[in-house]
């Protein structure tokens, strides 16, 4: 696709900032995510990134029929799009077991599913699904390595798979095994990493089967590590960031070829000084949890990001006389998936031209 791809016809019409999509290049990615995992069976994509029912739509008419979620909201989404694997992938407290509850019973064609790394939350779990008279299917939560969540691989956690085995109301669907931490540009060291600490849940899965309790399926990985995981037996994998793309993947995993697929639309706002710019992309137009640089310029160069807040993004240059009040810029977001639910819809361009736009449905965390 040629250098200019993510230029707009008529670009000044477009309210600044926005967030614009392009429905080929997903089109595209979502053909390569399938292509590199060998087919849709294995494939178990994480909707996080975009929480758009398009989107959604597009991967089952491709055939997908599991996906993984990270909020009720996005569940319900999943659900109203007729998905019918649902896994949601937070550890659920409190009032939200009900509510996660209260999904599968108003979405009876839909199979629910989510993860647990606790005995506490075993037991709360099969007390809820208990006094509705329901079984909930649980994965077991493993942390191997990227100390966010999950249960060691250890005898404890042999423990607590049994646990939910022998819990009345609930269903034991596998091993969940989120591996973020290993990004490593290298693909050879990449996938060294990766093996060795899968190691570990081969084994547990190995301890729990000497139990006379089959292990059936692993959830295992996200967007770097699901080429890797995809060659093992009896694994799921499930990529998201692939379905957008963006600056900090992009630039950091040479050896996935996906394109870039959402694109911020801002403009110049002011000059303060000869060597400053300020920009209308600010924390509420572009994820701000990264170091600088938070975004890639397209149609700007030479231009360092010094200062970010609410509404600003200024840049230092002394080359940048050229650019005036008023001048749109195109920008790549380094990290896309906090950046999408920052707005309520995306407007989609093809040819370049806006030819509609989507909802964000599932940028709220709770369902309706």
């Amino acid at each position: 696709m040629d250098k200019d791809w993510y230029r707009i016809n008529n670009v000044e019409d477009i309210p600044s900032p926005s967030l614009v999509v392009f429905p080929k290049r997903i089109e595209e990615n979502i053909k390569l995510m399938i292509k590199i995992a060998g087919g849709v069976e294995k494939l178990r994509p994480h909707i996080k990134t975009h929480k758009i029912a398009e989107i959604i739509n597009m991967q089952l008419n491709q055939g997908i029929k599991k996906f993984k979620c990270a909020t009720l909201s996005e569940a319900e989404l999943l659900a109203k799009c007729n998905a019918k694997d649902i896994l949601l992938a937070m550890q659920l407290t409190g009032s939200n077991i009900n509510r996660f509850i209260e999904l599968m019973q108003k979405y009876p064609k839909s199979s629910f599913s989510t993860i647990i790394d606790n005995e506490e939350s075993v037991i709360k779990f099969n007390t809820a699904s208990s006094k509705k008279g329901i079984k909930v299917s649980l994965w077991l939560d493993i942390n191997n390595g990227n100390n966010r969540t999950g249960i060691k691989p250890n005898n404890e956690a042999t423990l607590l798979y049994k646990k939910i085995d022998g819990s009345s109301n609930l269903i034991p669907k596998g091993l969940h095994v989120y591996d973020g931490h290993i990004r490593d540009s290298d693909f050879n060291l990449r996938k060294e990493i990766c093996d060795k600490q899968f190691e570990s849940v081969l084994s547990l899965k190995n301890n729990i089967e000497l139990l006379g309790i089959k292990i059936n399926k692993i959830v295992a990985g996200g967007t770097p590590s699901f080429p890797i995981h995809v060659k093992r037996n009896n694994i799921e994998v499930s990529p998201g960031t692939s379905i957008l793309w963006d600056e900090r993947y992009g630039s950091s995993f040479k050896d996935l070829k996906f394109y870039h697929a959402a694109v911020l639309i801002g403009s110049i706002i002011s000059r303060p000084t000869k060597d400053l710019m300020c920009l209308n992309l600010g924390h509420k137009s572009v994820a701000s949890e990264m170091s600088f640089p938070r975004l890639k310029l397209l149609n700007m160069e030479n231009f360092k990001q010094i200062s970010h807040s609410e509404e600003h993004l200024v840049l230092e240059c002394n080359e940048s006389e050229d650019y005036v009040v008023g001048s749109v810029c195109y920008a790549i977001p380094v990290h896309i998936c906090p950046t999408v639910p920052k707005y309520k819809k995306v407007l989609t361009v093809i040819n370049g031209e806006i030819t509609g736009e989507w909802d964000v449905a599932a940028r709220d965390y709770n369902t309706e």
